[in-house]
């Protein structure tokens, strides 16, 4: 009897169930709707920051102060008050939406815990990067968006070597996979693949999110894989060689390249734009027209978030392309197309299958589960699985 593919994709998708598949609709709608409402967050706490006065008090505290002490010290002092009036919208959205939908299991302790960790982190690189912006714009005057070009770049190839190296290990316990089938597994992967076998590691992910998850990070010498222990305690023998070969694909490929360009490039068209635009929506919140005042930053990153936001679904679509790609490079190198299928659909729990393609196009960065799914059968179609 003939293998049907779309046949077998809807009975994956359907054997979550009818009421697992609401709730997750409704968890994922959820998430776009937080996401414009971030929006208006964001004016409030704008709105806020500049009418308080306090980052042109800080400035003139500090008015005999080297140029860097001075905008460190407003750039830093924005991102604290941003972080702590945001506070209590972080907590809904980050944690306890979390807990209502069983996404988390988190304290809230341990989440202001880590949410306190990330926003001091914040503060330090993100002040450091403004400051390094305004010196561009106090040296080269009016085309200093063109060189933040690269200092954008230059800075995300920073962050993202010492991420797995010095950031990751603040927030998360990374192990060696245990000994077993598994390790032997994923390290004949690895060799197969030329990645050094010292590179794959699992993680404590549970520590935050209860998601079926791996991930990629780190570029050069710092470069790993990493399986949360979520995934590696749900999923069979089959699914952990799926989903490594998927995140093999990702390391081979060299797909965080891809995003260090395209970010780069909006970063430095949303500076443009934010130079262009500054002084009308400086005068609508009341700040200073100034974009080279550092007293005035509220404004220039509610630009570049705003701009940021809208941009999204071309950094979207390239992550969709480059899932896809990882995808057929787990089934091209492991052939195991029903495994990978069955682990896609653990993803569905927390990202709707079978979004409208308006939804996807706007809203996803992986290419729909049921879509992803259906091309695991379709390869199973043709070529077989051992």
């Amino acid at each position: 009897m003939t293998f049907d593919a779309e046949q077998a994709t809807q009975d994956y998708i359907n054997s979550l169930g009818t009421q697992a598949l609401e709730k997750a609709a409704a968890y994922t709608s959820g998430n776009h709707w937080l996401m414009l409402s971030g929006l208006l967050v964001t004016v409030l706490v704008t709105w806020l920051i500049v009418r308080s006065g306090l980052l042109h008090r800080i400035a003139a505290t500090l008015s005999n102060r080297g140029f860097f002490l001075r905008t460190f010290s407003i750039c830093a002092g924005f991102l604290v008050l941003s972080g702590i009036i945001e506070l209590p919208w972080s907590i809904y959205t980050g944690w306890w939406r979390e807990t209502l939908y069983g996404r988390t299991s988190q304290s809230l302790a341990d989440f202001l815990g880590q949410s306190g960790l990330a926003l001091a982190l914040n503060t330090l690189f993100m002040g450091l990067f403004l400051t390094a912006v305004y010196g561009l714009i106090q040296r080269v005057g009016s085309r200093w968006w063109l060189w933040s070009g690269s200092l954008t770049a230059g800075s995300i190839a920073l962050l993202l070597l010492l991420g797995p190296i010095a950031i990751e290990p603040l927030f998360n316990d990374y192990k060696t996979v245990p000994e077993g089938e598994v390790k032997d597994a994923v390290e004949a992967m690895a060799i197969e693949a030329g990645i050094p076998t010292d590179r794959i590691f699992m993680y404590d992910g549970s520590r935050q999110s209860n998601n079926f998850t791996a991930n990629v990070s780190g570029i050069g010498s710092s470069a790993r894989i990493a399986i949360s222990d979520v995934a590696l305690d749900a999923a069979t023998l089959d699914e952990v060689k799926a989903v490594t070969g998927h995140e093999v694909g990702h390391y081979v490929l060299g797909h965080v390249w891809d995003i260090v360009a395209v970010l780069t490039v909006l970063v430095m068209v949303s500076f443009l734009l934010a130079d262009r635009l500054f002084n009308p929506i400086a005068r609508f919140f009341g700040a200073e027209e100034d974009v080279s005042n550092p007293a005035s930053l509220p404004v220039l990153i509610f630009i570049v978030g705003l701009l940021m936001t809208l941009t999204q679904p071309i950094t979207n679509t390239l992550s969709r392309s480059n899932e896809t790609e990882a995808d057929r490079y787990s089934l091209e190198s492991v052939n195991l197309p029903d495994a990978l299928a069955s682990s896609l659909v653990q993803t569905a729990e927390y990202r709707y299958p079978r979004p409208t393609q308006l939804q996807e196009w706007l809203f996803y960065t992986h290419p729909s589960v049921e879509r992803r799914v259906r091309r695991a059968m379709e390869w199973k179609a043709e070529h077989g699985a051992e």
